[in-house]
This record gives structure tokens, sequence and C-alpha cells, in this order.
């Protein structure tokens, strides 16, 4: 018996960021919508339990840019009509408050606030650390990939010698904030040995590697979830 037969529906914690300013250029920012919509509803279409974090718990900085029309997709769409996720987003837990071993998987959005808050963040880089030492699949998406730059995995980076995606240079600069951010996730995680992979700006796309999921920007946030469930069919479920 595989993954998740006969064991109930699996358990996803999807992490969101605190952090609601682009360094000190007054900005706001906080997580990205629809990368956070796209997977929580793929998830819960296919029966999982989802448990929402935030670093400092309570209501997350939602990013501004992205509730702009523009922005907005079928999954945002559905967000704003669905009076219990509303309610989960007011409430999300804090993140110091939850426990690996309660979860089959974790699910980082992105949105530029990671990059300060949960990147630093102890407690979600030894929660990282947990997951992956108990064989239990991560993912991350667009900027959140940036979650990973400090995790360390038998005394190396987590990234050095996997195949990772992650938001591009071309697209930071495309959105603006080359100067704003405290490093270019591309370049950060190519530094750290990573096998870093991209596609044309804006255009979806995901790597796995073994338990690992990133994917490239907002577009890639629904097929990063579905490449998350995939590994939770092919692993053993907690117990």
């Amino acid at each position: 018996m595989t993954g998740h037969e006969g064991h109930g529906a699996p358990r996803i914690l999807m992490v969101l960021t605190s952090h609601d300013q682009l360094g000190d250029s007054g900005i706001k920012t906080g997580y990205w919508l629809e990368e956070f919509a796209a997977p929580y509803y793929t998830f819960l279409d296919a029966g999982a339990t989802i448990t929402v974090a935030s670093a400092r718990g309570g209501r997350p900085p939602v990013d501004p840019a992205s509730t702009s029309p523009e922005a907005l997709t079928e999954f945002t769409a559905r967000l704003a009509e669905d009076e219990d996720a509303q309610e989960v987003l007011a409430a999300t837990e804090r993140l110091s408050d939850v426990s690996a071993s309660e979860f089959d998987a974790v699910f980082y959005p992105g949105g530029h606030g990671p990059m300060w808050d949960l990147t630093n963040d102890a407690t979600s880089i030894a929660l990282i650390e947990e997951f992956f030492t108990t064989g239990k699949p991560v993912a991350a998406v667009c900027h959140a990939p940036a979650v990973l730059t400090r995790v360390q995995v038998d005394g190396s980076p987590l990234v050095r010698g996997r195949r990772v995606a992650g938001f591009t240079n071309e697209e930071e600069a495309a959105v603006g904030h080359t100067a704003h951010v405290p490093f270019l996730l591309e370049d950060e995680l190519t530094r750290l040995g990573g096998a870093y992979e991209k596609v044309a700006n804006w255009q979806p796309y995901v790597v796995t590697d073994g338990l690992l999921v990133t994917g490239q920007n907002p577009a890639s946030s629904e097929p990063a979830a579905k490449a998350l469930l995939a590994l939770l069919i092919s692993v053993p479920a907690t117990q």
C-alpha cells in the first residue's frame, strides 16, 4: 500500500509570510493571493486537510499588487466568496505553534514577503529540515523558494545539487523590485549550488527533485500544488 490509501486525507501545512514591506522602500508587500488561492483549492478539492500558519499568526498581509484586476483568477474569485477560507486567513496559526509531525507535506506560497521573514526564521528553517529528514515533501513557489536558502541537510545547503526553480532575475526586473529585495532569488539559489532552471517569463514551470517541489512564478502555483499531491501519492503517509 502506498501513499494515503487507507490513511485518510493527507494533512498539508501552508505557511504564509507576516512581512508587509519591501525593505525600506515604503512599498507594501506580503503573500501573493493567487499563490495561496490556487494551491489551497487544489488541495481542498483533492480531499486534503489544510492548516494555514504564518510567521506571527493572525491575519497575514496580502500583497496589494496581487489583488489588482490583472492578477485575479478563478481561484482568487472563489476565495473572495468563501467565508470559511476568509475565516482561516483572518486567524492563521502561529508557525511556532505547529509541529511537522502533524503533517504529511508543507507548501510555501510566495509574494516578496517571505524573502525577509521566513527565509531567516529559525522555526521555519527547522520545520523544513524536519520535513526532509522524515521523508515528507516540501513545496515552494515564486519567491518562496527563498525559504530554502538557509536550510541545511547533512551539513550542506538543501538546494545544493538539487534541481530548483523560482522567480527569475528577469521577472524581478520586470516588476521593478530588483533594488528592493535582499537578494535576487535566481542568483542565490545558483550561488548555493542549486541546479537552477527556468523558462520564459510568466510561463508556468515546476521542478520536482526528490521530495522538493519548486515553481517559478504565480502561474506555477496550481501545477506546483498538483506536483506536491503527486508526491503524496508515492510516499508513505505519517502514522
